[in-house]
Parts: structure tokens; C-alpha cells; sequence
């Protein structure tokens, strides 16, 4: 869990919380149904429309990638590549083998096992590049799908408010009314903008953030199988590998086999 994006959360839904109770506010003016209905049944009406059935679908686990998802430290997968490359120079591709079920990702489970199946550092390159590219097609694909629910938000949040406004001067029966008419009004743009500045585009934000490290862990780990298909040894994939890293995390690892 990113316990950055939860703390993140409960910090702005506190401040928020404490601005609305603060000298005596009342915290139910913000909680109106109508309102709330408007802008997330509007913004995810506009989704459907943009997005298709299958995208949609997706949000659940687009999300749950944000805030659950963690990769190992680039340095264990140093580690993990290194300890292979001794294990291939000396007792050959088939003894991996017993390594797969420590291997953790599937996708450095499925690099491991075609160096096992003897492929060529070509079919290598050439099927994990694939996988590397559509990853990173389908997470730009979730990025704008929050991006897009972030910018819909506030402008749902408007339209709930002109609702609001249209059915307060159509009833309107003396100019004592504006207030409390007003305020219902605005709390539609109150909510739109809340849930898109504290939810959607952070979370936008937060899946760019997790594509780039993915993609990187992937790229380690396609470097690595490379080097190792290619029979170099522990201290070559080492130092190839630890170019993805900044010099002040870069260790002597060695085999530890």
C-alpha cells in the first residue's frame, strides 16, 4: 500500500473537514445528495461517453494500481539478476528452474523462463519490449481517464450549480431567499471541485508516477535477461544494470548463491 497517497487523502479530507466545523460550521449544508448526484453521476455519464464499456470497467483495478501496487527496490532486482547470471554460467539455463518460484513479478517470472526455454536474446528483446510498450499504452490509457474525470468534475459542479440557481429565482418570492438559495446552489461547485482536486487528478497524477517506475523495473529486468542470455558475467549485468540508478544507491552487490 502507498501509505504517501492514503495519508495524502486523510490529511485533505481533514483540513477540508475542520475548515467546514470551524466556528461553528455545519457540516450537513455540504453533504447534499442532489448535488453529489449531479457531479458524479454527470462525470461518470461523460466517461461512458468518452471512454469505452471496457475502459470503464477497468477504474476499479486502474485505481487500486495507484494505491496498492509496489514494485521491489531497484536494487533487489540487481540483486535477484545477479544471483541469476552466477546460477547460468555455472550450472547452465535449467537450473533457473528452482528459481521461478522466488521470482515474485510475473513479468521477470516469464523473462526467467524463457532464458530456461533457451530462446534468444533477440525473441527476448523482441517479446518484452512488446509487453513494456502496451504497459505503457494501457496505463496513458488510465491517466486520461482520471485526468478526463478530474477536468469533468468541477465543470458538472457548475452545471449543478446554474440548476441550482434557475430553480432558486423561478421560486423566488422575495429577495430575502437569495441567501439561502445561493449557498444550496454553490455547494455543487464545492463538491466538484473537491472530488476532482483531492481524488481524480492526484490519482492521475499518482498512476504517471507508477507507469514510470513499472516501466523502469521492466526495462532492469529486460537488460538483465539480456546480459544473461548473452553469458556475461555477475559483475557485467551488475554494472549495466545499476545505470538505471542514481550513483549514491548503487552497491557492490555480489552473487549470493
Amino acid at each position: 500500500m502507498d501509505l504517501a497517497t492514503i495519508l495524502g487523502l486523510v490529511v485533505g479530507l481533514g483540513c477540508i473537514a475542520f475548515a467546514v466545523v470551524a466556528d461553528g460550521g455545519n457540516f450537513g449544508l455540504f453533504l447534499n445528495i442532489p448535488a453529489i448526484t449531479i457531479v458524479v453521476g454527470g462525470t461518470f455519464g461523460a466517461a461512458l461517453i468518452h471512454f469505452s464499456a471496457g475502459q470503464m470497467l477497468s477504474m476499479s483495478r486502474i485505481m487500486s494500481k495507484a494505491i496498492f501496487h509496489k514494485l521491489p527496490r531497484p536494487q533487489d532486482v540487481i540483486q535477484k539478476m545477479v544471483n541469476y547470471s552466477a546460477i547460468h554460467r555455472r550450472d547452465g539455463a535449467l537450473a533457473l528452474q528452482q528459481q521461478l518460484a522466488t521470482a515474485g513479478e510475473p513479468f521477470l517470472v516469464r523473462a526467467v523462463q524463457m532464458l530456461i526455454d533457451g530462446q534468444s536474446e533477440e525473441a527476448i528483446e523482441k517479446q518484452l519490449a512488446l509487453e513494456i510498450q502496451y504497459l505503457q499504452e494501457r496505463h496513458a490509457d488510465g491517466k486520461k481517464m482520471m485526468e478526463f474525470m478530474g477536468a469533468a468534475c468541477p465543470a458538472f459542479g457548475m452545471v449543478g450549480t446554474l440548476i441550482g440557481l434557475v430553480q432558486m429565482f423561478s421560486s423566488m418570492e422575495s429577495p430575502d431567499q437569495i441567501g439561502a438559495g445561493m449557498s444550496v446552489a454553490l455547494v455543487c461547485t464545492f463538491q466538484g471541485a473537491f472530488i476532482a482536486n483531492l481524488f481524480f487528478i492526484p490519482l492521475g497524477g499518482k498512476l504517471g508516477i507508477r507507469s514510470k517506475h513499472e516501466s523502469m523495473y521492466r526495462e532492469m529486468v529486460l537488460e538483465g535477461v539480456q546480459g544473461i542470455a548473452r553469458g556475461e558475467s555477475p559483475s557485467g549485468v551488475r554494472e549495466k544494470m545499476q545505470a538505471f540508478i542514481s550513483g549514491r544507491h548503487r552497491e557492490d552487490l555480489k552473487p549470493k548463491v
